[in-house]
């Protein structure tokens, strides 16, 4: 949403608007916006309430019941932390004593909502207009939170009483494309760590896939899965690392949490893995044990090996449960080939297939299509490699 659109919605016509839309529905949006054009309303406004309840829509997965009185821009959104995850972050500020927590590079203000939500002063600085005035209004019922709209380094934390810092740099670059170099980040990350001289409570959003050696030496970097998903990674510093410095885990979701926490230094290659043969289980680890180099540690917990020395599925010949890791049996294996895996699968009476792929270039949607199946039961495939070559596992979840 750019700046024209976000006025018309903060308007007092436009507000009555955009609260009186009834939930977004995508195959009803075309319709209900022609018909409230149709009643001669300002089509730019009509434009920005729709665009602003789609948004309201998607944004229930990361805020839930509070989306639909929050108000977003894309790029925001897209950038935001989950609820679940920052009400986790806030909690480490918390615990680490901090009191006056500036969010730099605050966005539509997610973050800044847990903070002030667990009693810290927050000030919450944003370079883009339009992305700071959405957070003014969703930070609005929380007074011990403050929006400026300017220059995340230009603020003087000294001045403003901060004793802790939390960073989230712009990873977009103003067209939607995501940027995967740090320093290309605003404010580059280079620029971002340098505060902790200055206030050395620091703690920095960054993306998954930063890779371990370009992580600082005196980091605690974590890396976030929510529901499955790998969301985010988080470098923290003094105080707000009280597990000191490494690497680990953080599995969020509707049962709670889980951490699984390394011994090897942040910037240090993962330890290396045993690998084997197959057996009669097979595990995927996590995405956020993947990313923080701890499938050895997976390894351990089953009692089992790598199927291939670069390929992150574990097997193990009994059945171990983990919240690391989700668990397979293998009922089958058999070389990849389209026409030997159809034939298997026609024999079976499989209609509907699961698959899964590690290691290969195969496209599971294609090869769906290519097997053309219409059978009545299912199954769950595993496109991979086992010591070496080109495999199909063919196995059923174990819960």
């Amino acid at each position: 949403m750019n700046d024209d659109g976000l006025r018309l919605l903060l308007s007092r016509d436009g507000w009555a608007l955009l609260e009186s839309l009834p939930p977004y529905d995508e195959d009803h949006a075309l319709g209900l916006s022609t018909a409230l054009r149709d009643r001669g309303l300002d089509p730019a406004l009509v434009s920005a309430a729709m665009t602003q309840s789609r948004l309201r829509a998607r944004a229930t997965t990361k805020f839930g019941e509070f989306a639909r009185t929050m108000l977003f821009t894309q790029d925001g959104l897209e950038q935001a932390t989950r609820l679940t995850v920052a009400a986790r972050h806030a909690k480490r500020y918390a615990d680490a004593g901090a009191t006056h927590v500036a969010d730099l590079g605050c966005g539509i203000g997610g973050d800044a909502m847990a903070l002030a939500g667990m009693g810290l002063r927050v000030l919450a600085v944003e370079q883009d207009e339009a992305t700071a005035a959405c957070a003014t209004l969703n930070l609005g019922a929380l007074p011990s939170a403050r929006v400026v709209h300017g220059d995340a380094l230009a603020v003087d934390l000294t001045a403003e009483g901060v004793d802790a810092v939390y960073a989230d740099p712009g990873r977009r670059d103003g067209t939607g494309r995501r940027i995967f170099d740090p320093e290309a980040c605003s404010p580059p990350l280079g620029a971002v760590l340098a505060l902790r001289t200055e206030i050395p409570a620091l703690g920095v959003k960054v993306a998954p896939g930063i890779p371990h050696s370009a992580l600082p030496a005196d980091t605690h970097a974590q890396w976030v899965s929510a529901a499955g998903a790998v969301v985010e990674a988080g470098l923290w510093f003094g105080a707000l690392a009280p597990e000191g410095p490494g690497r680990s885990a953080l599995l969020v979701g509707p049962a709670g949490a889980n951490t699984m926490t390394g011994t090897s230094a942040p910037d240090a290659p993962p330890v290396p893995a045993p690998q084997g043969p197959l057996e009669a289980y097979l595990f995927e680890p996590d995405g956020a044990v993947i990313r923080a180099g701890l499938v050895d540690q997976v390894c351990g917990e089953v009692g089992g090996h790598l199927i291939d020395s670069s390929i992150a599925y574990v097997t193990a010949p009994h059945l171990v449960t983990t919240p690391f890791a989700t668990a397979f049996r293998v009922v089958d294996r058999l070389p990849f080939g389209l026409k030997r895996l159809r034939a298997y699968l026609r024999q079976r009476d499989v209609g509907r297939v699961t698959i899964k792929k590690r290691g290969t270039a195969v496209e599971p949607d294609v090869l769906r299509r290519q097997l053309d199946l219409r059978g009545s039961s299912e199954t769950t495939l595993v496109l991979t490699r086992v010591a070496g070559s080109q495999t199909v596992l063919v196995v059923e979840p174990t819960a």
